[in-house]
């Protein structure tokens, strides 16, 4: 049987606390919610931190694996922040938010790698001379 033909209220076209909603629109929360929201976030950002000091002190990874670890633990970490603290989701209320999210990792992106690459280059080109051959720039 359908949900059609077992909802009284689909038939009659009265609607209720579940009328149709877009995905990833959320409906209107208490504050107890958010209070909720905030505390887990918390606690699993005081999780993560106290991993990544375990993991980075101690013998309990295999030692080359730890800057992978860490990695893995950052990341979760930036997941936990912008899900509990920053709100962004999938709604479509989100997009603006979403967009300069991904716009201001490009720029921290570009930013870095071209940093990096200028330094590359830079001591590429700046290395030093030698003491010998200044010797013989001097005669």
């Amino acid at each position: 049987m359908s949900n059609f033909e077992s909802d009284p209220h689909l038939r009659t076209g009265i609607m209720d606390h579940r009328e149709d909603h877009s995905p990833g629109d959320e409906p209107l929360e208490d504050s107890g919610h958010w209070i909720r929201n905030a505390n887990l976030g918390l606690g699993f950002s005081i999780v993560l931190t106290v991993a990544a000091f375990l993991v980075a002190g101690s013998n309990l990874i295999y030692a080359p694996a730890i800057p992978v670890a860490l990695l893995v633990l950052a990341i979760a970490q930036m997941g936990v922040h912008l899900v509990f603290f920053l709100h962004i989701t999938t709604g479509p209320d989100n997009t603006n938010n979403v967009l300069a999210l991904v716009f201001g990792v490009l720029v921290v992106f570009l930013i870095v790698i071209g940093s990096i690459w200028i330094m590359d280059h830079l001591h590429e080109n700046m290395q030093p001379v030698p003491m010998e051959q200044m010797m013989q720039m001097q005669q």
